[in-house]
């Protein structure tokens, strides 16, 4: 760097600075060389339910001394950190912070067509055993509605043939007094008369 009393402006030694550069560049080499990158695996499928529900509409008393997984709002035990509402829980989950603490990178694996056919085929069989579970709960259901049709039915009937016999008796009953007497019934007090 030259100084003249006139100039104000630096002039830089450009061979100073690029020895270094030229060392720099060097260390990072050698830092690479020893440190290898992280490995992390691709993204996978959570495989448990995120407990969002838990929680809701319970009252908590928070003081300065409660921990954070028990302090208010939703705790990531992965990341350590609190999230105040459900949809910043579910951003957080998702996002690049905390997969990157689970091992993961944000790549997702390719699948190959085998992979989709066989994918396909397990769905088709759920839905299909969805179906016959529908099924069977629709055939169930009609079962029992048309026993239940029957019973009634046959309550009707019942009904029907205890009023035909009940009409039968009270006919012959009022109409026969000749029989009332044979049976011993000559009336009921109402009148009385001499035999």
């Amino acid at each position: 760097m030259s100084m003249r009393p006139d100039d104000h402006r630096r002039k830089w030694d450009k061979t100073e600075f690029q020895k270094k550069a030229q060392e720099r560049l060097q260390n990072q080499a050698n830092d690479k060389n020893e440190e290898e990158p992280v490995q992390r695996e691709n993204l996978k499928r959570r495989d448990y339910k995120v407990d969002l529900d838990s929680k809701l509409g319970k009252s908590v008393v928070i003081n300065k001394n409660t921990p954070n997984s028990q302090s208010g709002g939703y705790y990531c035990n992965v990341c350590d950190c609190v999230v105040k509402d459900s949809i910043n829980f579910l951003d957080h989950i998702n996002g690049k912070k905390h997969q990157r603490n689970l091992g993961m990178s944000m790549k997702v694996e390719r699948s190959t067509v085998d992979q989709v056919k066989e994918r396909f085929q397990a769905n088709k069989k759920k839905m299909e055993e969805k179906q016959k579970d529908y099924e069977l709960e629709k055939r169930l259901r009609e079962a029992k509605e048309e026993e239940e049709r029957y019973k009634e039915h046959r309550k009707e009937k019942r009904k029907e043939r205890k009023r035909k016999a009940e009409e039968d008796l009270d006919g012959i009953a009022l109409t026969d007094d000749n029989m009332a007497a044979i049976m011993g019934f000559s009336g009921f007090g109402g009148s009385k008369r001499n035999t």
